[in-house]
């Protein structure tokens, strides 16, 4: 397979705890259904589910995309909100704009662009302050001995 295929695009409510995670599971569950590497679905999962995070917690709405081709996995987060004013501050471990309530359930930790870096191959993040947010994450597949 040499363009990707786009298997999902789910969209992704702001401000919606209820459904928040739902994103990513359905990747998970979809990676499965190929037989994609456990660890590698890992990786993948987790990073997923802290760009669905950052859309929930700070955007009005967005979309998670997958697409996998013969390279691997690539997970596209986009989103229409307040954007990112120093990304270079929020890749810092523990910086967070998190909203009171997003922090008082537990979410807001300052983590979710760190473990998005720590978890993909390749990260490209395009921000502009109150426009948006496009995270690209990129993950290949292991190689085989």
């Amino acid at each position: 397979m040499s363009q990707p295929r786009v298997l999902l695009e789910i969209p992704v409510e702001g401000n919606n705890f209820t459904t928040a995670g739902e994103a990513a599971s359905r990747v998970k569950r979809t990676l499965q259904k190929l037989g994609i590497d456990s660890a590698l679905i890992r990786r993948v999962s987790i990073a997923t589910y802290e760009a669905e995070m950052n859309i929930v917690i700070h955007a009005e709405y967005g979309k998670i995309v997958l697409q996998v081709d013969a390279g691997g996995v690539t997970v596209l987060a986009e989103d229409r909100g307040k954007g990112i004013p120093d990304l270079n501050q929020a890749m810092t471990a523990g910086f967070s704009t998190a909203s009171d309530r997003a922090r008082a359930m537990g979410f807001g930790a300052g983590m979710g662009l760190p473990n998005i870096k720590k978890c993909t191959d390749q990260l490209e993040i395009d921000t502009q302050v109150n426009v948006g947010t496009k995270v690209v994450m990129k993950f290949t597949y292991p190689t085989t001995s």
